[in-house]
């Protein structure tokens, strides 16, 4: 499947199955001996999944490549977990979770009363994630927002709708998220959360290097993805889907630079820094093992 500027998604295919995956890998999390973070809900998504057909398919590296991914996920899941944490101890009631896909935070993070936690992404997706929940009557720990809208379209507008105020200081997360959207996209989401965040807002996002969207990168991505899926084929298991035909290959904005030039105070900490503070360190072997990455912590000065 590849993008078109107005595509759509449903849960099991495209962007959509990609949240699958993610939930898997917290399922995953969940059970370890020591995990990071527990995620009660994330393996009902996977279930439900597979009763509608869904085959899971194997994992789309080899078992120490995709250790080194389980070991990104897991950090960047409880990196997210501790950024939405902070702001509510700083006092921060309104969240706003970009493209939150199968994202189960309003559902299982300590929330300071009155919170509102909007979620944005898109409507078959965000549907899918409410009637697996209801039927396992999970409660949200915060007032929850279901905002149903492409992040290419008016989503300001949406949120605002919803209830969104902007003139109070609001915690914003990207994860996950940015390759899936064409540069100029990138860019106009930015300048729309800057102009939404009043002061003393907060940001996290997953910032994605130039390395990531180098040509050598992508062509030995692509061709340990085609080894993948040739294998997968060869074991009897389900067609492995190309995640690299999902992203677009841009040259793109700083998103540290562009933050920081406009009044937001910015930490950053690599991909390989922070697993490695979160005890789950990238294998020293291994090329590539991690995606090209910088996690943000920005505040609006």
């Amino acid at each position: 499947m590849s993008r078109t500027d107005d595509d759509t998604w449903d849960i099991t295919e495209g962007v959509g199955a990609t949240a699958l995956s993610v939930a898997r890998a917290r399922a995953t999390e969940t059970g370890a001996e020591c995990p990071l973070y527990l995620d009660p809900y994330a393996h009902f998504f996977v279930e439900a999944a597979v009763e509608a057909g869904w085959r899971s398919p194997f994992l789309d590296e080899d078992p120490v490549r995709a250790q080194a991914m389980a070991a990104y996920i897991a950090s960047r899941t409880k990196f997210f977990d501790d950024f939405f944490t902070a702001a509510g101890a700083n006092g921060l009631d309104q969240a706003v979770i970009l493209a939150a896909g199968l994202d189960t935070r309003a559902w299982r993070l300590p929330w300071i009363s009155g919170t509102t936690v909007y979620e944005i992404d898109q409507p078959k997706v965000l549907e899918f994630k409410e009637r697996v929940l209801a039927e396992h009557q999970a409660k949200p720990a915060a007032r929850y927002a279901a905002v149903a809208v492409d992040l290419r379209h008016d989503w300001p507008k949406a949120l605002r709708q919803n209830g969104f105020d902007p003139s109070i200081p609001t915690a914003w997360s990207a994860e996950g998220l940015l390759p899936y959207l064409p540069a100029a996209a990138q860019d106009a989401l930015f300048q729309q959360i800057d102009q939404l965040s009043a002061p003393g807002s907060r940001l996290s996002v997953e910032a994605f290097g130039e390395t990531f969207y180098s040509a050598e990168q992508l062509a030995r991505r692509q061709e340990r993805m085609a080894q993948a899926r040739r294998d997968a084929v060869a074991a009897g298991g389900p067609e492995l889907p190309d995640v690299t035909r999902l992203w677009y290959m841009e040259a793109r904005t700083d998103v540290e630079k562009w933050l920081t030039e406009r009044g937001w105070e910015v930490t950053a900490t690599s991909a390989v820094d922070l697993m490695a503070h979160y005890k789950r360190p990238a294998p020293d072997d291994l090329e590539d093992p991690v995606p090209d990455t910088v996690l943000l912590d920005a505040h609006k000065l």
